[in-house]
């Protein structure tokens, strides 16, 4: 596994922290979308698919800056859209590593090569790469040719130049398991910081509706494709919490904490969650403390929950149970191996 041991104990500090002061719920993520324009109309995203007039619109740095301190998380991940097309996006992740939270800054990695002189190198910034596969599937993934290439040539651009890569992919009904394994093995070739993968999530807008995956499928698919990984065949490097992938394969059984990954955006505070529009809060507050939580996850019988297995869901909830000490073993032991 690849998270860092610094930030694995940074954020075991937080838990205990929030524990002792009797909170049940509490964030550890913060999706920061500092704006939802993209270069790129990715058939399972549903972003872009937000009108003309919020399209145009940026957090500001300062709006930036108070979402973090406001909800207080040690982890920040900035989606968007695309990042690199906001114009003071280096003021931003300048300002969040002074602050030192540790950024996962999510990109297509288009714009990455020539946008890297915006940053520096440090343990408080990964950039996530998005590839959902090998060549030909990345690119009908995001319906452009060559967007793998300029991919993988970012990737190693920001390796040599001193930062932390990972890369960032979706699994989506009918992925050939063998062709996600091929696709592990190469990514090990790049020397990245390790690798995040998630089960294609339902956007309500996302423009492909057809492809998602229900609850059996994603714990058959994943252990398809994990098996070898599982056995010990491969040690394919994962930047992710065990427990979060031994959920995948079904041998965890968690519910979902949708208050560990909140989402702040133009629009405000997602509620309840960064997948379902239900509209927006204006404060953090309001979020944790007017949401009907229990109206929310497998077991609510809510039907946009009930096949939903995503990490923004469920790896806050992984990263709560590795501090039980049946787990802790096997938490320290994959950061031990990273």
């Amino acid at each position: 596994m690849a998270v860092q041991l610094k930030q694995a104990l940074v954020v075991a500090q937080y838990i205990i922290t929030q524990r002792l002061r009797g909170r049940k719920r509490f964030p550890l993520v913060l999706m920061l979308e500092p704006l939802f324009r993209c270069n790129l109309a990715c058939s399972g995203c549903g972003k872009i698919q937000h009108p003309a007039e919020i399209l145009t619109r940026n957090l500001t740095p300062e709006e930036c800056f108070t979402a973090v301190e406001e909800c207080g998380v040690p982890v920040v991940s900035i989606p968007g859209g695309e990042p690199l097309l906001h114009p003071q996006i280096g003021e931003i992740v300048k300002g969040l590593v002074e602050r030192k939270k540790f950024i996962y800054f999510c990109t297509n990695a288009i714009l990455l090569e020539k946008s890297l002189d915006k940053f520096e190198p440090s343990p408080y910034l990964t950039f996530s790469v998005h590839l959902d596969g090998l060549r030909e599937h990345h690119d009908k993934c995001v319906d452009r040719k060559g967007v793998f290439d300029k991919a993988v040539q970012g990737i190693r651009a920001a390796k040599a130049k001193g930062f932390r890569v990972t890369t960032n992919t979706t699994v989506f009904e009918g992925t050939d398991p063998k062709e996600m394994q091929d696709f592990f093995d190469f990514v090990q070739t790049l020397d990245t910081d390790g690798m995040m993968i998630s089960p294609g999530y339902s956007y309500e807008w996302a423009p492909d509706q057809d492809h998602f995956l229900k609850r059996e499928q994603t714990k058959a698919l994943f252990q398809e494709i994990l098996s070898p990984w599982k056995s010990g065949k491969k040690r394919w490097n994962f930047n992710h919490n065990p427990l979060f992938l031994d959920f995948l394969l079904g041998d965890k059984d968690y519910e979902c904490t949708p208050w560990g990954s909140p989402s702040y955006s133009v629009l405000g505070w997602q509620k309840p969650c960064y997948l379902l529009n239900e509209g927006h809060y204006k404060t953090f507050k309001e979020l944790l403390e007017e949401t009907q939580w229990e109206n929310y996850g497998n077991k609510s019988n809510n039907t946009q929950c009930a096949d939903c297995m995503v990490h923004c869901g469920y790896e806050p909830t992984a990263a709560v149970d590795a501090m039980n000490p049946a787990n802790m073993g096997r938490a320290l032991g994959s950061l031990l191996s990273a």
